[in-house]
């Protein structure tokens, strides 16, 4: 479930591997550039954290966030 939190939306993942985790990000990062917007992000082992916001409307949550992050959700829908 994404959050709202510190003018980003935010969402923390765990898969079962690194593998996993790393193929969702090239996934993501797939949709990233189709949206021309990118996410910060981070990986640890099988964790991934996301935030989203946008720069240029001064780092505040706007459509492009939560277009990416409706994306992001629909990977997941096809994974499981």
């Amino acid at each position: 479930m994404w959050k709202e939190k510190h003018k980003t939306l935010t969402r923390t993942f765990k898969f079962k591997n690194f593998s996993q985790a790393f193929s969702f990000m090239t996934q993501v990062a797939i949709e990233a550039e189709k949206l021309n917007h990118h996410p910060n992000w981070s990986n640890e082992y099988n964790v991934v954290i996301i935030n989203l916001s946008t720069h240029d409307a001064d780092n505040t949550i706007t459509e492009k966030d939560r277009k990416l992050a409706k994306a992001i959700d629909c990977l997941l829908e096809d994974v499981g």
